[in-house]
């Protein structure tokens, strides 16, 4: 009978094991919630004390030096205490954290020691923020979410794009209707042309004319030429363009101000001009300069040009999406004035901490320091801003090129005409006469 009931009980523990299995690959949020949270929520609670004192994050009441007769005898504080925190609360994928702080203390502290929380919790991340002052709110992540990021859905809206999934499992959306101009920078096989590629394939199904600037000749781009109005292939043609563009732009300040509005999105949609979205890929091949000097006006032209468009296109429907593998001021003077005026920031793997720093470190240090830890494995990992003002972790959809170029051609027959645009080939023929 004994070995009967052994054999059941092995037979079923092995079903528990496989079942669990299935269930942690399959139903990771069942998972997390059933097995995962109870045992996490128990390293936090019977590790806090520790954790706090080896990081110096517990406060003595009582002082760490004493008097022994005429003597002043010091020492390690006595009698530690941890700060109070609250029973973590489980989330979809992770858990959080309510820490009251010390008097004195701030959450610097914190930060320092989040990654004892990472090794000490046993998961994958643990953010820290201070929602309000005095407290701290420590986040943390189970496992990376953009391992395996599902597809995500997202309301369908003018200018919007479905770009991935953010690390909290929510859809990774560019609205340049919130946010008119983004930043996009990455290393080669960063996941940087695959972003560019999805973009364009989900703007391309809108009424939303797409100018492509690709001064490599239109290696990336020009896959797309079919759904784009205007493609500019060197740096001679992309001064034409854009500055047809500016034309256009005064176009649309003129009808704005005859109609007594603001911005074309306050126009009866009959004179409403269709909206534009200019892709600049690799921004170094606009600014940089053999020494010539056609060469420098040429560089310092689309500096201007890039400028006005920025500073002045987001109310009047044109806006600006540029790429590029490094971002610096060494590339030209003018670099450092057109990332301030592009609020949307994007930085994938990137091979110098300076392009890091150049493209979130006006807005988060601890952006950037994300940022620098995305590995060559994580292809299509990137540090994202948000509406908001903050920032997180997030993953694009891999869009394979046949399937973007295959959906640029099905839409080819919706692509805008701009007159401005329609007259920029002439220009560029009397060039070359």
């Amino acid at each position: 009978m004994r070995p009967t009931l052994l054999a059941f009980a092995l037979a079923v523990l092995a079903w528990v094991l496989v079942v669990g299995e299935l269930v942690r690959r399959y139903r990771p949020a069942w998972h997390w919630y059933v097995i995962g949270y109870p045992a996490t929520a128990c390293r936090v609670v019977f590790t806090w004390r520790k954790i706090a004192q080896l990081n110096d994050l517990a406060v003595s009441r009582r002082p760490s030096r004493g008097l022994l007769g005429d003597l002043i005898v010091k020492g390690d504080p006595l009698r530690p205490v941890a700060p109070r925190v609250s029973f973590p609360r489980a989330t979809r994928m992770g858990l959080t954290v309510i820490v009251r702080l010390h008097a004195g203390q701030t959450p610097a502290g914190y930060l320092k020691a989040a990654d004892a929380f990472v090794h000490a919790w046993k998961v994958h991340a643990v953010r820290v923020t201070s929602p309000e002052r005095g407290l701290v709110l420590l986040s943390a992540t189970a496992s990376d979410p953009l391992q395996r990021p599902g597809l995500a859905t997202a309301p369908a809206e003018l200018l919007s794009a479905l770009i991935g999934v953010l690390e909290s499992g929510g859809a990774w959306v560019m609205n340049l209707r919130l946010v008119p101009h983004w930043l996009i920078v990455g290393a080669t096989r960063s996941g940087k042309s695959t972003l560019l590629a999805r973009l364009i394939t989900q703007l391309a199904a809108q009424p939303v004319a797409l100018v492509g600037i690709d001064c490599k000749g239109g290696m990336e781009l020009g896959l797309f030429g079919e759904r784009l109005s205007a493609l500019a292939t060197c740096r001679r043609e992309a001064v034409t363009i854009l500055s047809a563009l500016v034309v256009d732009m005064q176009d649309r300040m003129s009808a704005c101000r005859t109609a007594g509005v603001r911005s074309i999105w306050e126009l009866p949609d009959k004179l409403r001009p269709v909206p534009v979205v200019i892709i600049v890929d690799e921004i170094a091949e606009l600014y940089l300069s053999d020494g010539t000097r056609e060469s420098k006006a040429e560089a310092e032209q689309c500096s201007t040009l890039l400028l006005r468009l920025a500073q002045l296109g987001a109310a009047l429907g044109l806006h600006l999406v540029v790429a590029g593998q490094r971002v610096g001021s060494d590339l030209g003077p003018g670099v450092t004035a057109l990332r301030a005026q592009l609020g949307g920031r994007i930085c994938h793997r990137v091979n110098d901490p300076a392009t890091a720093e150049m493209t979130l470190g006006d807005l988060n240090k601890d952006a950037v320091t994300v940022a620098q830890s995305i590995t060559p494995e994580e292809r299509g990992v990137a540090v994202c801003t948000g509406p908001d003002g903050g920032w997180s972790r997030a993953r694009s959809h891999l869009t394979p090129t046949e399937e973007a170029v295959s959906t640029t051609r099905k839409y080819a027959a919706i692509t805008p005409s701009l007159p401005t645009l329609d007259r920029a080939p002439e220009a560029l023929e009397g060039d070359d006469k």
